[in-house]
């Protein structure tokens, strides 16, 4: 009996598909989080993910770049993303927003029978593609005209003083314990995320001693969760 040869790997190419995602978590959130984690490694396009059946514990980040996205996937394989490890590779198909990029985007035709519909209901069908991360992102940005409680003082504006545990200001509205603790774990000696009750904007990261803290602080100062939020890593207070 011959042995079957194993699938060839995808050629490298800014769209990267990822599976063995948890099932459980809600699909909003999962987007959030994803973007929140694979944004480190460039600017990310767009997120799709779908909650039928079909598409379940699957997901495809949009990068602009392929070394973006090849620096993902090396970095991201077999994460534990909510308790489960990713299972990360090359997409087979280039994805439209980069298509739109590129210029070789080409309208897909609508079926015959989406068209009858469309004329019967006299409108255009809905189209059920996934909005680019940057605009529904903009969108979940609480709005301008509330005024946020003060940030309290960590010493000057934050210490500079090296310490074991960081403080971190103005993370967005959507910002969870999830997504920090997924941030801040890659880097060794990584304790816990401790948020601040009443407050969406602020939290402390601690490890296991000044020079963990200081790789991670330096790594991650100013990274954005959400593309209008760059978050402020500071030493917090002896």
């Amino acid at each position: 009996m011959m042995r079957q040869n194993p699938p060839a790997p995808m050629p490298p190419n800014q769209t990267l598909y990822i599976n063995n995602l948890n099932e459980k978590v809600k699909l909003e959130e999962l987007k959030k989080s994803l973007y929140a984690i694979f944004s480190q490694f460039g600017e990310v396009l767009e997120i799709v993910a779908a909650k039928n059946l079909k598409a379940r514990g699957q997901a495809f980040v949009v990068f602009k770049d392929i070394n973006s996205a090849t620096n993902a996937l090396r970095s991201m394989q077999g994460f534990p993303f909510y308790e489960k490890p990713m299972r990360i590779n090359y997409a087979k198909k280039k994805s439209d927003a980069v298509a739109k990029l590129d210029g070789s985007y080409v309208a897909k035709e609508r079926k015959p029978k989406e068209k009858r519909k469309a004329n019967e209901q006299g409108g255009e069908p809905k189209r059920h593609m996934m909005p680019p991360m940057m605009n529904m992102m903009a969108g979940m940005q609480p709005p301008g005209n509330i005024p946020m409680p003060p940030v309290p003082q960590v010493g000057n504006g934050g210490s500079e003083i090296p310490h074991k545990i960081l403080f971190l200001t103005n993370l967005p509205q959507e910002t969870t314990e999830m997504m920090l603790t997924m941030l801040f774990e890659q880097f060794p000696g990584f304790k816990e995320t401790r948020l601040v009750p009443g407050r969406h904007d602020i939290s402390f990261i601690e490890f296991e001693n000044d020079q963990q803290a200081s790789q991670a602080k330096h790594a991650l100062q100013n990274f954005k969760i959400t593309p209008s939020n760059a978050m402020r890593i500071s030493f917090a207070n002896k």
